[in-house]
């Protein structure tokens, strides 16, 4: 698992018994802490540059590093705050799932709970799909409807929607890897 953020989805990943092998992330975050707690590893792979003159590949050449350093199937991306480049997709293709707060293909990147909020929809959600080189691209595995309700702030919409995300991401997953694991016998 990529994680950045406090872990609530790497929390409802532990309560279903997904078999997460490591926990990388790119700055001090919750999952951290979750993913010791609970016994798993941690690679920490810290992003120290937010400048424009970032150097993404670099990065990505050292995630992918760290990750090799585990027999991993798949990959899930929970909140991971750093957009990775070519050499991950290359080491693990069709294999890195990603989860976003909205309906796919509308409103993709970082900004999408704001986003539907500000263009007035009634209707956001959450979306389970195949990530890609593209941000927010690929095919989508899953998607849940989330109503937006009248009084709604960012925060009170992200949250409803991170609701549905740590019921469906882990039935996705649970569903990914049993198909790896039926495969392989």
């Amino acid at each position: 698992m990529l994680a950045s953020g406090s872990g609530t989805i790497l929390r409802s990943m532990l309560a279903r018994d997904l078999p997460i092998s490591v926990v990388l992330v790119d700055r001090s975050c919750g999952a951290t802490e979750i993913a010791r707690e609970a016994g798993v590893p941690v690679e920490f792979v810290e992003r120290t540059d937010f400048s424009k003159d970032f150097d993404r590949l670099a990065y990505t050449e050292q995630v992918v590093e760290a990750l090799g350093r585990h027999d991993l199937d798949l990959l899930a991306m929970a909140g991971f705050g750093t957009i990775l480049e070519r050499p991950i997709h290359d080491a693990f293709p069709d294999q890195i799932v990603n989860t976003h707060p909205a309906l796919l293909p509308a409103f993709k990147g970082w900004h999408a709970v704001p986003d539907a909020l500000e263009y007035g929809v009634k209707v956001t959600g959450c979306t389970v799909h195949i990530a890609r080189l593209e941000v927010d691209e690929g095919p989508i595995l899953a998607q849940e409807a989330v109503p937006v309700l009248s009084d709604d702030t960012v925060e009170s919409l992200h949250e409803r929607i991170k609701e549905v995300e740590r019921r469906i991401y882990p039935e996705v997953l649970l569903a990914l890897a049993r198909q790896i694991d039926s495969g392989a016998k």
